[in-house]
């Protein structure tokens, strides 16, 4: 019975952090070092994420710095830049590379909150979906004499509020991230 509701507790917070981390690699104007997690770089045969192959700094709020440990590596950095979704193109002076975030115009910024409320909604879809694998499961359990009707009952509404309270969070991060796109 808890084994059920722990079991859904744990997809619908799985599904959380996926949003999470779709969001975070969305540009809102700012420089954010997240943005280059998924960008993997050809390293000697390799795929590693650029994060491992050296310091990635803000020193402007548009900016981001990419200090290469292994200088023969940067060719391969921007090139994995180049060809991933970002959108930037890199500069280097030798030493470090550059990216710089343009400024976002008014119609790229509501195009971004328009893909922001899709994932959003498509969260709450996922997590309505796990709520409704988890009554069946728990009507499948009653059926088999598992759980008696108060049992179903009680589950049934802690499974509900467990899917209202994850659904308010994905607003809350919803509206965070349109705030901070929307900001200029």
């Amino acid at each position: 019975m808890a084994d059920i509701l722990d079991a859904t507790r744990e997809r619908m917070n799985k599904t959380i952090s996926v949003l999470q981390q779709e969001l975070n690699g969305l540009r809102a104007g700012r420089a954010n070092p997240q943005v280059l997690d998924r960008v993997m770089v050809d390293y000697y045969g390799t795929p590693t994420p650029i994060n491992q192959l050296g310091n990635i700094s803000t020193p402007e709020p548009r900016m981001l710095v990419i200090a290469v440990w292994d200088q023969k590596a940067i060719p391969a950095v921007e090139k994995a830049i180049q060809k991933s979704d970002v959108g930037i193109n890199p500069s280097n002076d030798g030493k470090v590379i550059r990216l710089v975030f343009p400024e976002l115009t008014e119609e790229r910024r509501k195009e971004l909150v328009k893909v922001v409320r899709k994932k959003g909604e498509e969260s709450k879809v996922a997590i309505r979906s796990i709520r409704r694998d988890a009554n069946e499961q728990i009507k499948k359990q009653q059926k088999d004499n598992e759980l008696t009707e108060d049992d179903l009952k009680r589950l049934e509404e802690k499974i509900q509020k467990l899917t209202d309270e994850l659904i308010r969070e994905i607003d809350t991060i919803v509206s965070a991230k349109e705030k901070e796109i929307l900001s200029v």
